[in-house]
């Protein structure tokens, strides 16, 4: 008998406010949107930051349209965790179903979640009003430490440490425990046990990275975020298996994100730096998480074969260092085939033979992991790779 298995999509990740930086493209630009697909095929989305727009894009039409509704949980109203929802063309098709979830505002009244998506999209504020959405919606407000089911699966809600108030999720599925804490700061001791007690055992422990340690004992104190040792903290304290770092600040270019998942992998065995794109699995019996990304990313592609030497870390520690040819190229990345297995978000030293007029010329990159299958040969692996300089 066949595992369950749920399905982890990340479409946005960025914190704040969506960047189109260069020195961001790989981890992504756009505000936090990610998709879980349970067992049972309940769909849930977990913010509607600007990843939801891609989301929409991707979204089935005619008669692949999903029957079921699709159950859609807001973290808070800040902008960045909203403002892809005007941009999700799902919500303008009458087959669709949506059922909202979040909570009232202290400062809204009843029908919080309701006013601030209508509000939003008001005059004059954007050329569209929430009414010209013909999709069926529903709404339901929900408060800290309650427990409901949606399909097969168990939701609990708590109370996180964020101004004008954050709700985080877990969601306890037949293929394993997602948990979404984005947007926390440690020090509240209340809402510190909150966190634990979401996180507790959980398979995925996506949490809050937007800041390091020093800045969030410096000036960015109170402004509501947490880092990747707060993270990794949690999850050894409560015994989470994997912990992915979400919320990346709009400053923080790629080099600086590799940066602190090389921390946090330093000290947690299992640690995913958020990547819009990646998706991860649940519920393969007794195989360890694994994290890939779809060949959407990759720039064009040219077959070549050049000569090189590969040097990393494998998915189990280990250092290796091997001969190989480079079979496919990119603009910006290359697919590699290795005997080894290197670790996914792994840095790799790539060494290349190019030709020259007086013969070759060695070419040495860094390449970023982004991909890993099976490869064309037999005890091969596929390993595709996006340069970082």
């Amino acid at each position: 008998m066949s595992s369950p298995i749920a399905k982890l999509s990340f479409w946005g990740v960025r914190g704040s406010t969506p960047t189109v930086d260069p020195a961001t493209w790989r981890y992504g630009g756009n505000t936090p949107c990610v998709e879980l697909v349970a067992p049972d095929g309940t769909q849930f989305i977990l913010d509607c930051g600007t990843g939801l727009r891609m989301l929409g894009s991707r979204w089935p039409s005619g008669d692949a349209l999903p029957v079921a509704e699709t159950h859609i949980f807001v973290t808070h109203y800040h902008w960045d965790h909203i403002q892809g929802l005007p941009f999700f063309a799902p919500l303008y098709d009458e087959k669709n179903k949506f059922q909202f979830y979040s909570f009232q505002s202290k400062f809204l009244g009843r029908d919080s979640l309701r006013q601030v998506l209508e509000t939003q999209m008001a005059l004059p504020y954007f050329p569209v009003d929430f009414s010209s959405m013909n999709a069926q919606r529903k709404f339901r407000e929900v408060d800290g430490g309650e427990s409901f089911k949606v399909g097969e699966s168990r939701v609990v809600t708590k109370w996180l440490n964020h101004p004008q108030g954050c709700m985080g999720f877990r969601i306890e599925t037949p293929a394993g425990i997602v948990v979404f804490a984005t947007d926390n700061e440690p020090g509240d001791p209340v809402l510190d046990k909150n966190l634990r007690e979401l996180a507790a055992d959980a398979d995925i422990f996506i949490n809050d990275a937007q800041f390091t340690p020093e800045q969030l004992s410096g000036n960015r104190k109170g402004w509501g975020h947490s880092s990747w040792r707060e993270g990794v903290n949690v999850a050894r304290e409560v015994n989470a298996k994997t912990l992915v770092l979400f919320h990346h600040d709009p400053d923080s270019t790629d080099r600086v994100i590799d940066e602190i998942l090389q921390k946090g992998r330093a000290e947690f065995d299992s640690v995913f730096a958020a990547s819009e794109g990646m998706v991860i699995t649940l519920g393969s019996a007794n195989e360890p998480v694994q994290a890939h990304m779809p060949g959407s990313r990759t720039a064009l592609r040219r077959e070549a074969q050049f000569r090189a030497r590969v040097s990393g870390v494998t998915a189990e520690g280990e250092k290796f260092d091997e001969a190989t040819l480079v079979r496919d190229l990119s603009l910006q990345g290359a697919l590699i085939s290795l005997k080894h297995s290197p670790r996914m978000q792994s840095e790799l030293q790539v060494t290349m033979e190019t030709p020259t007029a007086e013969g070759s010329q060695a070419m040495q990159l860094r390449g970023y992991v982004v991909r890993i299958e099976e490869g064309a040969e037999k005890g091969t692996t596929a390993v595709g790779v996006v340069f970082t300089d």
